[in-house]
């Protein structure tokens, strides 16, 4: 009897165990992967995964880390996977009323000095696609290739499509009727309102852009395609991909071939990629 008992605890504990290793991982809320930087004034929250490279990896507006919960297994096999909550967003909190994109990439290359990495390469969505384009612009040495996909350079609807752009409108316009109660309602405006009155970022300036750039969209993005077109046409080294039957989350809706192009993207030399 003693045998049997001891063979069915035996049992019971492997399945557990086993169960315990295939039970997903909860990207943006690990703290087996998570830690605060002290950056610029506030905290930020960051997960890291895997060894390599360093791979810093940028979410959009009013989301967190677990927007890469599809690219992070596929990347952390061959590089550090470096994943922050933006300022105000997720994890990290920001008690500031002001907010802009500059401010933000200015973060991420304070968190790259801050963990002790000369440079990294990039990838960055909608939001964070602005944030890779920015760091690359105002701290250039600290990127070594990137991927933007969904990126805009200004708040208007020859960057934004027209039906997204009235969305935004009307969503904007209801925003200036409520009365923030709670700490919480007033940085949900303060991220809202991100997307409203920015970026401007001139085209010229981005020649300003040294390293290799991969600029995507998906050919029904909320981004106007001819304005990714001429984001890539205005960076020197660039390529463009815009991802057949793909909506603004390209990196989502297509994992494994966004995942397996981007790494292809970073791993060959810029001249033969394609």
């Amino acid at each position: 009897m003693k045998k049997v008992i001891f063979i069915i605890c035996f049992v019971q504990l492997f399945a557990g165990f086993a169960f315990s290793q295939n039970k997903p991982i909860p990207y943006g809320d690990n703290p087996a992967a998570g830690r605060y930087y002290n950056i610029r004034g506030f905290k930020m929250y960051v997960e890291v995964y895997g060894k390599g490279k360093p791979l810093l990896m940028i979410h959009g507006n009013g989301g967190d880390i677990s927007a890469f919960s599809k690219n992070i297994p596929y990347f952390s096999k061959k590089y550090m996977c470096i994943v922050p909550d933006s300022r105000a967003q997720g994890k990290s909190t920001d008690e500031r009323d002001s907010l802009s994109f500059e401010m933000m990439a200015d973060d991420f290359s304070a968190l790259l000095t801050a963990m002790h990495i000369d440079s990294s390469y990039v990838v960055g969505w909608s939001d964070g696609g602005i944030n890779a384009l920015l760091l690359a612009m105002r701290h250039p040495k600290q990127v070594i290739k990137l991927a933007s996909t969904g990126a805009n350079l200004w708040p208007d609807s020859t960057a934004i499509a027209p039906r997204d752009w009235l969305g935004e409108r009307i969503e904007y316009r209801s925003s200036r009727r409520r009365i923030f109660k709670t700490e919480a309602w007033r940085n949900n405006q303060k991220i809202f309102m991100l997307d409203w009155t920015q970026p401007h970022i001139p085209l010229l300036a981005l020649r300003k852009i040294k390293c290799p750039s991969l600029i995507i969209g998906g050919d029904h993005d909320v981004i106007v395609i001819k304005h990714t077109v001429d984001i890539y046409q205005n960076i020197p080294h660039a390529y463009l991909w815009i991802v057949p039957n793909s909506p603004h989350g390209t990196l989502q809706a297509h994992a494994d071939e966004f995942n397996r192009q981007v790494d292809n993207f970073f791993t060959q030399p810029f001249h033969v990629w394609q």
